[in-house]
């Protein structure tokens, strides 16, 4: 491994930097929220969003807590028609070329959003799951986040008018005084308690899911870690074992990264800059 560049580099030398350390490599990708910001989804530790608190919801509460659910699902109304009418930026359009050129193996995303998928990445783990699907907790059954939003309409009508700002979650902002007569869906097959299938902070991520990373992960010649702080062991540890088999490591994120030194070539700018100049570096090759 090459020494870490303590400094993020400039622009064009870090694209350059960046394309001369994966160029010839199998590469896995790691991506964070930073990589869905530019498509309008809100981040919880970027630097537009560190000023301002942004709680997440906490797995724990959620499932002891009924007026928990109530909020998030009062709140989830009103955010659920934006965040999925998101639509991919550059950097989701670049991996998706990438990984069809055969340079990207494939992804491991802490992402909720399909957005890769919509891109056309074909190989994605998702490591928190989906909001596209929700599953009943008594029972089991999956259904799509569409239809319950069609039957959380049903059961409250009137209450989509209301504006809200989107959040992390995928939910909104909302005063609590106006859950207060929300309306919750249950499962259609059991009427048990629906949630959506994500991993919320406090849970834990499938173990499959993370055996199925590590694999991918065992797969590849380089890991290129894309929009994520890792500030979150869920996905630190994914660099953690890439630097423990001396793989090249590459980092395209804005502000402060945990494990930095163990990144090889760091560029400081917006993925969806970076992304489309490291395609065509690496098609000339």
């Amino acid at each position: 491994m090459t020494a870490p560049l303590e400094q993020p580099t400039l622009f064009a030398e870090g694209v350059d930097a960046l394309a001369a350390l994966l160029r010839g490599r199998r590469l896995v990708v790691l991506t964070g929220a930073g990589c869905s910001t530019e498509s309008g989804i809100p981040d919880y530790r970027g630097p537009g969003t560190r000023a301002r608190a942004r709680n997440p919801i906490q797995h724990r509460e959620f499932l002891a807590r009924p007026e928990v659910r109530t909020r998030y699902w009062a709140r989830s109304l009103l955010g659920w028609p934006r965040f999925s009418s998101a639509r991919p930026n550059a950097a989701h359009q670049a991996l998706a070329a990438l990984e069809r050129e055969g340079h990207v193996l494939g992804l491991i995303t802490q992402n909720v959003d399909r957005l890769h998928q919509s891109a056309g990445s074909q190989r994605v783990i998702e490591l928190h799951g989906a909001l596209a699907q929700v599953r009943c907790l008594d029972c089991g059954t999956v259904e799509s986040r569409v239809e319950v939003q069609e039957r959380l309409l049903a059961l409250n009508p009137g209450f989509a008018e209301r504006s809200a700002e989107l959040r992390p979650d995928g939910d909104a902002e909302l005063p609590l005084e106006a859950v207060q007569a929300f309306q919750v869906a249950g499962c259609l097959r059991c009427g048990g308690t629906l949630k959506p299938d994500v991993v919320f902070f406090g849970d834990n991520v499938p173990p499959p899911t993370v055996e199925a990373a590590f694999a991918l992960l065992e797969e590849g010649d380089a890991l290129l870690v894309v929009g994520s702080s890792l500030a979150v062991y869920s996905g630190f540890r994914f660099l953690q074992r890439a630097a423990d088999r001396h793989m090249p490591i590459g980092l395209v994120n804005i502000g402060e990264c945990r494990g930095g030194e163990l990144v090889d070539v760091r560029v400081e700018a917006r993925a969806g800059e970076v992304l489309p100049r490291l395609v065509e570096a690496l098609a000339i090759g």
